[in-house]
C-alpha cells in the first residue's frame, strides 16, 4: 500500500514537473532541432563522409547541450521564478541531448549521406509533429499555427546551412 502511494506521488511530482518546466523542454528540443538539423544538413554537403559528419555533429550536439543547460541555469537564476535552475538546466540539456543523439541516427547506421540527410529531415519533422501536438493539447494552442511556425523556422534554417556548407566547400576545396 505505501508502495502504491509513493508511486502515485512520484507520478504527481513528474507532471506537475512536466507543466513547469515545459519552457526548459521546448528550449532545448527547438533549439535542437535547429541547430544540430542546420548543422547536419551544412556537414553533408561539405565534408560528404557520413562517419565524420556523426561524429562532428555529436560533439557539436554535447557541447551544444552543456552550452544551453548553462544558459538556462543562468537565465532561471537571474530571474526568480519559482522553477529550480539545476532542474531547468537538466531538462534543457537532456531533451538538448536526446534530440541530437536521435538526429545523428541516420548517420551511424548509413554510408549514403544524402539518405542520411532525408532519415534526419524525417525524424526532426516527425519530433516537430508530436511535439507541437502535445504542446497544443495541453496549452490549448492552435496546433496548425504552432506546427508551420515551426515547420517553416526550421526549414528555413536547414536550407540556408545546406547552401552554406555547399559553399564553404567550394571556397575550401574540401574533399573527404
Amino acid at each position: 500500500m505505501k508502495e502504491e502511494k509513493i508511486i502515485k506521488e512520484l507520478n504527481k511530482e513528474i507532471n506537475k514537473d512536466k507543466k513547469e518546466y515545459i519552457g526548459a523542454i521546448v528550449l532545448g528540443l527547438n533549439d535542437a532541432l535547429i541547430e544540430i538539423t542546420g548543422t547536419l544538413a551544412g556537414l553533408t554537403l561539405a565534408l560528404q563522409n557520413s562517419k565524420i559528419i556523426a561524429v562532428v555533429g555529436l560533439i557539436t550536439g554535447i557541447s551544444a547541450s552543456l552550452s544551453m543547460s548553462a544558459s538556462e541555469y543562468l537565465s532561471i537564476k537571474s530571474e526568480k521564478t519559482k522553477n529550480k535552475p539545476i532542474k531547468s538546466a537538466f531538462y534543457t540539456g537532456f531533451v538538448y541531448l536526446l534530440t541530437v543523439l536521435l538526429l545523428i541516427l541516420p548517420y551511424l547506421l548509413l554510408k549514403n549521406v544524402y539518405y542520411s540527410l532525408t532519415l534526419t529531415l524525417i525524424i526532426a519533422l516527425i519530433i516537430i509533429f508530436i511535439f507541437t501536438y502535445y504542446i497544443s493539447v495541453k496549452r490549448n494552442y492552435s496546433f496548425k499555427k504552432r506546427f508551420f511556425d515551426m515547420l517553416l523556422i526550421w526549414l528555413g534554417v536547414a536550407t540556408i546551412s545546406f547552401i552554406f556548407g555547399y559553399l564553404i566547400r567550394m571556397v575550401f576545396g574540401v574533399e573527404i
